[in-house]
């Protein structure tokens, strides 16, 4: 077993069936929950995937040389949001000034709450500026926690920390504040839990859905330009 486990582990294909088979388990115990949160499926193949990685103690750099096709595919899936973005065209100009306003306001209060809590409970600068992007989505957080003076890898797992929570959170906190209306919920889950959120959000409907698509692409503008401007105030 030993040998045969050593022979397929070499191989891309693996961990690419390993990825594929944790995602469709995860979602698999996500309907048979009655699709409770507490399952969320993409928290639970994550738990699978990081035990079965520490178990074989194998590197993660070789896990993603067959995860990087679904990786890859993270590309055309985003560009896909703009289907239902288009199909609500009519309802999303109706709604534009609000949800420029609830963007702007949320963008704010995700860099600024990180950083002054970070700052507060004694982190490093390079954590805390690491912490500044978390609410967007991986290749932007990197890029911007980069040129902040914070670490890209860390900024890559926070924005994960983030959205698994956020996503499994945010509807049924807004449900018990009486916020039921698909196109405010969508914009915050998709500005505070980017591509996570966005999932999450289809599968409650499309106009939330893509509500949550445009607050996953305008955040992570509006993180980009608001970082570099907050940042220097809050050191």
């Amino acid at each position: 077993m030993t040998d045969l486990w050593v022979y397929l582990a070499a191989s891309p294909l693996l961990w690419l069936f390993a990825t594929l088979f944790a995602g469709t388990l995860g979602m698999f115990i996500f309907e048979r929950t009655g699709r409770r949160q507490i399952a969320n499926p993409t928290l639970l193949a994550v738990i699978m995937l990081i035990t079965l990685l520490l178990v074989t103690q194998t590197p993660y750099d070789t896990y993603f040389e067959g995860a990087q096709f679904v990786h890859f595919l993270l590309g055309p899936a985003t560009v896909a949001l703009a289907v239902p973005l288009f199909h609500n065209r009519h309802i999303i100009r109706r709604a534009a000034l609000p949800t420029v306003a609830a963007l702007l306001a949320g963008s704010v209060v995700a860099i600024v709450s990180g950083v002054v809590i970070a700052q507060l409970l004694g982190a490093t600068d390079e954590v805390t500026m690491s912490l500044a992007p978390r609410s967007t989505t991986t290749p932007v957080a990197m890029a911007i926690a980069e040129r902040i003076g914070g670490i890209p890898s860390l900024a890559a797992a926070l924005v994960s920390a983030t959205g698994i929570p956020g996503s499994m959170l945010i509807f049924p906190l807004l449900a018990r504040f009486g916020l039921v209306d698909d196109r405010a919920r969508g914009l915050a889950i998709g500005v505070t839990s980017h591509g996570m959120g966005t999932a999450r959000a289809f599968q409650d409907s499309q106009l939330a859905g893509s509500f949550a698509a445009i607050g996953l692409g305008l955040n992570a503008l509006a993180t980009a330009a608001l970082v570099p401007l907050i940042i220097p105030l809050l050191r």
